[in-house]
């Protein structure tokens, strides 16, 4: 049977499936499918034709809009039958037309999405996806596999990002960009291929890093990009440097964390 708490309120239009958790005051609009291994905790809004499938947590206060596909079975071609996961974090705003996919049993099985997020209108997470909070997917924004997205990062509107990409912290990714390799925190990236384009100096201002901090994030950047050799050498090469500048250091330990896909640089991955 379905765990429903006596303050929520559910349109008559809609169907919430036996087994599924239904919290404080949450409320379900018309024509919204509600799946019986779904938990909707409390404060959460499903406009109208929500459909939330899978084992898929979503967390309080998080809004869904009419349209969007939430928990649906991985789009790959290796996606088996075993039950996956889909855990969705609190105070989340999904617009319409978004769909978000639960894990793949052979990478952990479970799709992550932090606190904090917007997810504008047709925006796409695939499946063993991890994202962190205060993140922005503007319109048509397609994730692929596997893609981490750290805290603050802003991606534009129809960029598309390669599975087990990685963006950093605070990166800028310009509409319509297709994002290959690593993004770097604070980076900002544009084009087709995606090429870094410099430091998104607006978000770190905004985010009250002193523009003292700015100059030596500048200088490391220079140092890493626009020096000769590879730039994993170059960040380890001047890594003592800046263990007073924890925004610099974030750059370099980024860059030399293990992962198989290269760094997007000002002129191609490295």
């Amino acid at each position: 049977m379905s765990r429903i708490a006596a303050s929520a309120q559910i349109h008559p239009m809609s169907f919430i499936e036996d087994g599924a958790v239904i919290g404080e005051n949450v409320v379900v609009g018309p024509f919204c499918h509600v799946g019986p291994k779904v938990t909707l905790h409390d404060d959460v809004q499903l406009i109208s034709h929500v459909v939330v499938l899978g084992s898929t947590t979503v967390g309080k206060g998080t809004k869904i809009w009419p349209s969007a596909v939430i928990g649906g079975d991985s789009q790959s071609a290796h996606h088996s039958a075993v039950d996956t996961t889909l855990v969705i974090g609190e105070n989340c705003t999904i617009r319409e037309g978004v769909t978000m996919n639960t894990g793949t049993v052979e990478h952990g099985g479970t799709t992550i999405v932090g606190n904090n997020n917007l997810f504008l209108a047709y925006a796409h997470v695939a499946h063993d996806c991890r994202l962190g909070n205060n993140i922005i997917l503007s319109n048509n924004v397609m994730l692929a596999g596997h893609v981490t997205i750290e805290d603050r990062a802003i991606l534009g509107g129809g960029s598309a990002v390669h599975q087990f990409t990685r963006v950093g912290r605070q990166a800028f990714v310009g509409g319509l960009s297709a994002v290959s390799y690593d993004v770097i925190p604070y980076g900002m990236l544009n084009g087709n291929p995606g090429i870094l384009s410099g430091l998104n100096i607006v978000g770190m201002t905004r985010a009250g890093i002193e523009r003292a901090e700015i100059h030596k994030v500048r200088r490391a950047y220079k140092q890493i990009f626009e020096s000769e050799g590879n730039v994993r050498a170059n960040a380890a090469a001047v890594r003592d440097d800046y263990l007073d500048c924890p925004q610099a250091l974030e750059i370099i330990d980024f860059i030399a964390a293990a992962n198989d896909r290269a760094i997007s640089s000002p002129n191609r991955g490295k």
